[in-house]
């Protein structure tokens, strides 16, 4: 009687409470360090400025040097990193777990090379057309990714059926030699100056030039969150393998297509903004893990935040150890990410 009164007293959703706690701690605890460091990132630079004067509205924009330096270079560069760490740091948390490989990147799918052939192609034949707000080079690099994503779907889906993980993996390994090829060609045949720019672009940089480009990825990446956002739970029971999920109510060719469009998406407007800045999508994801653990209902949103702050971090650095010289965000993270991934390599094997 007793152990039946205990039963129905205890409240259905007494599991869920901690799990919710858990995520209110997480959400606020990673949401206070991504705060903090896109709040003192666009003080810290190799010109000082004062916060104060930057936002007096008495001085005029034209004559208020501080006021410049904030709002036209400083803190769209910091909405770029912020948007662009948490679009890589949580497409790679889906595709870890959409793939089960711990090592998958957001970039594992060739969709990072089709969007660079795509701009290399744009610098090399002086193109000049472009979409609203996105420039030639930033419109070809996201008509390259789609692209690319598009070939990879219909290459890895069956109608009905669940995703082949394998031939996922080996059309983005192929596809990304093969466009890492035709990039070299391009490159091969291009003058000193056009050369140049690839080069640059390709190193990854977060100098957005203004908020236009972030507004302009913008709705990209509010369907790729709101996508993300319905995953967790099926997640979880797809990183075990596509049968137990199947068994425990997910649909596995629903959730699969869900998370490769969200994830494809979300990487187009990534390297569109900012070039293929490499790691964030693979060193987030597991740090976050080693602190939080691998439920993914955790996990995604706490990545998110995380990558926010890190490659934010990243990018200050980038532009303060060799002040007044500025490096590209995407060396700083590859000399961050490349011992990891070595690491993680180690430890798996």
């Amino acid at each position: 009687m007793s152990a039946t009164s205990s039963s129905v007293a205890t409240p259905v959703g007494a599991g869920l409470r901690p799990i919710r706690l858990r995520l209110t701690l997480t959400v606020l605890g990673y949401g206070a360090l991504a705060l903090v460091v896109c709040l003192l990132a666009p003080l810290v630079g190799s010109t000082s400025i004062s916060v104060s004067r930057a936002l007096d509205r008495s001085i005029p924009f034209a004559d208020n040097v501080d006021a410049q330096i904030f709002f036209l270079a400083r803190l769209p560069r910091v909405l770029a990193g912020a948007t662009v760490g948490a679009a890589l740091a949580t497409s790679g948390v889906v595709l870890q777990a959409l793939l089960r490989n711990p090592l998958a990147t957001p970039f594992t799918l060739g969709v990072s090379s089709g969007a660079a052939l795509g701009a290399v192609v744009a610098i090399a034949g002086g193109m000049t057309v472009g979409l609203g707000p996105l420039s030639p080079v930033p419109f070809a690099s996201l008509a390259g990714a789609f692209l690319v994503s598009a070939i990879i779907y219909a290459l890895g889906t069956r109608p009905g059926r669940p995703m082949s993980t394998d031939v996922l993996l080996l059309a983005g390994v192929t596809l990304n030699a093969f466009l890492s090829a035709l990039i070299l060609l391009v490159q091969y045949f291009a003058d000193f100056a056009e050369t140049y720019r690839m080069v640059r672009w390709l190193m990854g940089d977060l100098d957005a030039g203004g908020f236009l480009p972030i507004a302009a990825v913008l709705p990209l990446l509010v369907v790729a969150f709101a996508m993300f956002a319905t995953l967790p739970s099926a997640l979880n029971l797809l990183s075990v393998g596509a049968d137990t999920a199947s068994t425990r109510g997910v649909s596995v060719p629903r959730t699969q297509r869900v998370a490769f469009v969200a994830t494809a998406l979300a990487t187009s407007a990534a390297v569109t903004l900012a070039g293929p800045i490499g790691f964030v999508g693979i060193v987030v994801p597991h740090l976050v893990r080693l602190m939080t653990g691998v439920d993914h209902r955790i996990v995604l949103p706490a990545s998110a935040l995380f990558g926010a702050a890190f490659l934010v971090a990243c990018d200050l650095v980038a532009r303060t150890v060799l002040a007044p010289v500025e490096l590209p965000v995407g060396i700083v993270t590859a000399v961050i990410g490349g011992p990891f991934f070595l690491w993680l390599l180690v430890r798996k094997s």
